[in-house]
């Protein structure tokens, strides 16, 4: 049985993310009709997500300095899992897909630069309980398994869903350890901080311990998003 988790830290960083929009199929403040449309293309689980109305967006804007915007984004990726946690057995669990954009210019730090922490941390805590998090740049093309080209995101964005398990293992070849974890993957219901820190500098740093054997491959595994490291 799955249980939900909320307990992570103190957040001295809350308010560096201003949330914009919450948790809508058909967001007003980005126009990504065109592109969701496009990437249904690249990836067999989008249509019928779509269709069934299982795929959301959250929309914020950052407010705040680099450190304080990651450390947000990392607590905007675990209430995104928690809240999947307990729906991926129900009926279509599997096409959820929960997406946290991000707006705004940080000086001294890219988009790029302010996703790649979070989204490291978050898919070794998770991808034992069968969450999976990619990761897509604002107009920066991506290029799928094959070679083929997938349309450039209009904004840059985490998305969060079930993994795949006979699928998303074979991407990721540079962590080994995290692909047999995610081959057996199932949610009994554990608490994935009870052994992690509670404040984001030290979850960041506990973090490294899960370093990739090679800098791996750019392309993207399929329309859900890269699942590379934090210096790719």
């Amino acid at each position: 049985m799955t249980t939900s988790r909320t307990r992570v830290a103190p957040r001295p960083t809350a308010g560096a993310l201003r949330l914009v929009e919450a948790g809508t199929a058909t967001p007003a403040t980005i126009d990504i009709t065109a592109y969701v449309r496009r990437m249904a293309a690249h990836c067999p689980y989008l249509a019928p997500s779509l269709r069934h109305g299982l795929t959301a967006w959250t929309v914020y804007r950052a407010v705040g300095e680099p450190a304080a915007v990651e450390a947000e984004l990392f607590h905007a990726g675990v209430r995104a899992a928690e809240w999947l946690r307990p729906l991926l057995n129900r009926p279509y669990g599997g096409l959820r897909c929960e997406n946290i954009v991000l707006l705004g210019h940080v000086p001294g730090a890219t988009h790029r630069d302010l996703l790649a922490w979070p989204h490291w941390v978050l898919k070794n805590l998770y991808g034992s309980v069968g969450i999976m998090f990619g990761k897509f740049h604002e107009s920066e093309e991506e290029l799928t398994a094959a070679g083929d080209r997938i349309p450039a995101a209009p904004v840059s964005f985490l998305p969060v869903r079930a993994a795949v398990r006979r699928r998303d293992p074979r991407f990721l070849s540079a962590t080994p350890d995290l692909a047999a974890a995610l081959a057996v993957a199932e949610d009994d219901g554990r608490d994935v901080f009870e052994h992690v820190p509670d404040e984001w500098k030290e979850i960041r740093a506990w973090s490294t311990r899960f370093r990739p054997l090679a800098k791996p491959s750019t392309a993207s595994p399929d329309g859900w998003g890269r699942l590379s490291t934090p210096a790719s």
